[in-house]
């Protein structure tokens, strides 16, 4: 079995079996394509099925000198997923990386804005040009809803159920789940909607689409990420933000304000409640307000 065969039957296994999105199957390429070039690099020709444990690790020892330990792991996992398909398939009887071991990595904490911070930004949006109403809208939404920015870029005029006061969200994988809407969300959605977006000259097979850039076609993850920037650069804050900045503060600020924390996985559409976990770990102080709120012996 040749090493291009066997990444495009994995690639399948992703997309078909497991249902990942197409970010994260290039993710799980991208590190078995770089155990793929150390081998070319160093003229060794071991196939899939046959290759050894200690050259593996050898791959392993030379990426430890160029990489973060974060990043480190991130491979290891990926190598081990890969070769965990192969034995899967009886390709092999074993996986080289069972014995190899992950650097231990502190869990990151994910960034915040505070809500004045979020106030300040969206406040220090240029409603003057078209293209503002329509930023206004998507970070109302981002923060209102805690969408992942492809979410954002993928919703629909469809997915809008304003009247029962949901949204349908496609997530990871294609996985569908609605997110309850404020009205401060919904007032700004349709400002934009009956105001701006109605007069665009919209590209054919973008007509459901709801956020829409200038020629009409739906907005990229790239374009999200320079308005965020950009609105940064312009208050002057000192973080580094992304889109995704706003969905932490949203399940942050609604862990701070007393949220059930099985109720904000479901939001976030997280499929392990361990992944929603990480919140708990970003104010302390509200876990201390928990504890003497709740327990009996206060």
């Amino acid at each position: 079995m040749k090493w291009e065969h066997a990444l495009r039957d994995y690639e399948h296994y992703l997309k078909l079996e497991r249902g990942l999105a197409k970010n994260s199957i290039n993710n799980y390429k991208w590190d078995v394509e770089k155990l793929i070039n150390y081998l070319s690099n160093h003229q060794i020709e071991d196939s899939p099925v046959n290759i050894s444990k200690e050259i593996v690790q050898q791959f392993i020892y030379e990426v430890a000198k160029v990489v973060n330990p974060r990043s480190q792991a991130r491979i290891i996992s990926g190598l081990k997923s890969f070769f965990n398909y192969l034995v899967f398939e009886d390709y092999r009887a074993d996986n080289p990386l069972d014995l190899i071991e992950a650097p231990k990595i502190g869990r990151k904490l994910p960034d915040t804005l505070s809500e004045e911070d979020i106030n300040k930004l969206i406040e220090n949006i240029d409603l003057s040009k078209p293209e503002g109403e329509r930023n206004r809208a998507m970070l109302e939404t981002l923060y209102g809803c805690g969408l992942r920015v492809s979410e954002l870029i993928g919703l629909k005029l469809s997915d809008l159920f304003f009247d029962e006061d949901f949204i349908k969200v496609t997530g990871k994988g294609d996985k569908q789940r609605f997110v309850p809407i404020s009205e401060v969300n919904k007032k700004y959605i349709n400002i934009y909607r009956k105001e701006i977006r109605v007069h665009q000259n919209i590209q054919k097979g973008f007509e459901d689409t709801l956020f829409l850039n200038r020629r009409g076609r739906q907005l990229t993850r790239a374009m999200v990420f320079t308005i965020v920037k950009n609105l940064g650069d312009k208050i002057g804050l000192k973080k580094n933000i992304s889109p995704h900045t706003f969905r932490h503060s949203f399940a942050t600020h609604l862990l701070e304000n007393g949220a059930d924390l099985r109720a904000i996985q479901q939001m976030l559409g997280h499929e392990s409640i361990t992944t929603t976990e990480v919140y708990m770990h970003v104010d302390r102080t509200h876990l201390a307000e928990v504890l003497n709120k709740f327990h009996p012996r206060k």
